[in-house]
């Protein structure tokens, strides 16, 4: 049994039909559907961690890595996005005074709606589906909701326009996650998910975490500082990289990230769903990792095995 941030009609229902049929349960807020694999209710879970407009989706990536139990992400999965202004009925334009959606909508379609609907007031709440679920009900104070077409028929609304995104290339991606364990097997097309935690707050902190990848030719996806919920000031680097754990050069940079900072957390190596192969420099594959650390052996035999090591 999977679950999925809903409920039916959200894009992360649209996106867990892309990795076929079976039963599936949906959860009215990413911490449940996230708390649902960590107490086994479901064996995984698909919510949302990455709009091309907002960004990193908050609630996800600070869910992800808990302290105490951090989950493992094990695939991803990117669907283009795009929304109606759907209402009740009947509805017209003129008619409509408030809107409600998700936060990530409301801000990839701010724009049509400034020239559209200037003086709507316009609520964020829930998700896209749970807005045209609350748009539905007569009395529920909204005239209108920003969601999915589909989600819009679902609850018998009518779409009064559509593709309204200020962006129409919009996408979202969302991953699939369990419970810690063994990574998928790499395929030459990887991203691994991340968080590093600074050893303390000084100047050149953040340097000190990129260069552990950058010297190694890791190239980055995404960087996010996300705060650690202790004290004002205090964060957290939430890292996407190009890569497999399995890869020498993700190896030995993750190897240094841990060396150099408080904690670091891995939150899973799995393929990416673009299929893209990482453009390695010179001195980065598997192959010239191997033959250093063959050479290092004959200047000292004792060298222990290492993880990426293929002999």
């Amino acid at each position: 049994m999977r679950g999925f941030f809903g409920p039916e009609g959200t894009f992360t229902h649209q996106a867990l039909l892309t990795l076929g049929d079976g039963p599936a349960v949906a959860f009215p807020t990413v911490a449940r559907a996230l708390d649902a694999v960590r107490s086994g209710d479901v064996s995984a879970s698909l919510v949302p961690i990455e709009n091309s407009i907002e960004g990193g989706v908050s609630a996800t990536l600070d869910y992800l890595a808990l302290f105490d139990s951090p989950l493992q992400i094990v695939k991803e999965v990117v669907i283009p996005v795009s929304f109606d202004l759907c209402v009740r009925r009947g509805t017209s334009f003129g008619e409509i005074k408030r809107i409600i959606s998700h936060p990530h909508a409301i801000a990839q379609v701010r724009g049509w709606l400034d020239a559209q609907l200037p003086e709507a007031v316009i609520v964020e709440r829930g998700s896209t589906a749970g807005a045209a679920q609350t748009v539905a009900d007569p009395e529920s104070g909204f005239d209108a909701a920003v969601c999915a077409k589909v989600a819009g028929e679902l609850y018998g609304l009518a779409s009064l326009a559509s593709n309204i995104s200020d962006n129409d290339q919009a996408a979202t991606r969302f991953v699939l996650v369990t419970k810690p364990g063994p990574s998928p097997e790499r395929t030459g097309y990887d991203k691994t998910t991340l968080v590093a935690y600074m050893r303390q707050d000084q100047p050149g902190a953040l340097l000190e975490i990129l260069q552990q990848l950058a010297s190694r030719g890791v190239n980055l996806c995404r960087v996010e500082s996300r705060p650690t919920k202790k004290i004002l000031g205090d964060y957290c680097f939430s890292i996407d990289a190009e890569g497999h754990v399995s890869d020498a050069r993700l190896a030995e940079a993750l190897m240094g990230l841990h060396r150099v900072c408080k904690r670091v957390v891995f939150l899973g190596s799995y393929p990416r769903a673009d299929g893209k192969e990482p453009k390695v420099p010179f001195g980065g594959r598997d192959t010239d990792y191997q033959s250093a650390l063959e050479w290092l052996r004959q200047v000292s035999p004792e060298i222990p095995k290492l993880p990426y090591d293929r002999r």
